[in-house]
């Protein structure tokens, strides 16, 4: 039997929709307490994004504390129960691989305060201003 191969586009919407039941199990487990550590169970965790390398062997899962917790405290209690994390997504997703995790801050919420911040700058209002006249 022949091979199938799948166009460019096919491969990125499969690499999107896996990325995205990946954040789905990881959000799961966070809110339900499933993970038996002190530190995730205190805090309520937020899978903003998972992204997954185009061979679904890695991904990059984003996460935001609320509440403005401590983020570093946070991503490191999540690395130290990566092992776990990965054993249930893979027991879940039903792929032939496991995909390897890697938790990082979520810096996007700062960086979207940032520009705002800027745009509100009387020196930019002033820029945009003239552009509208």
């Amino acid at each position: 039997m022949a091979k199938q191969h799948s166009t460019p586009e096919q491969q990125s919407v499969r690499v999107l929709k896996v990325g995205e039941r990946v954040r789905h199990i990881l959000s799961e487990l966070l809110a339900r307490q499933e993970v038996h550590d002190d530190t995730l169970s205190a805090t309520t965790v937020s899978v903003t994004e998972v992204r997954m390398t185009p061979d679904l062997r890695n991904a990059t899962v984003y996460v935001k504390p609320l509440l403005g917790e401590e983020e570093a405290v946070v991503v490191k209690a999540l690395q130290t129960n990566t092992a776990f994390f990965q054993r249930e997504v893979a027991k879940r997703l039903g792929l032939k691989f496991a995909p390897k995790l890697k938790f990082k801050p979520d810096e996007s919420f700062d960086e979207a305060s940032r520009i705002e911040q800027l745009l509100n700058d009387p020196k930019v209002m002033r820029d945009l201003d003239e552009d509208d006249a």
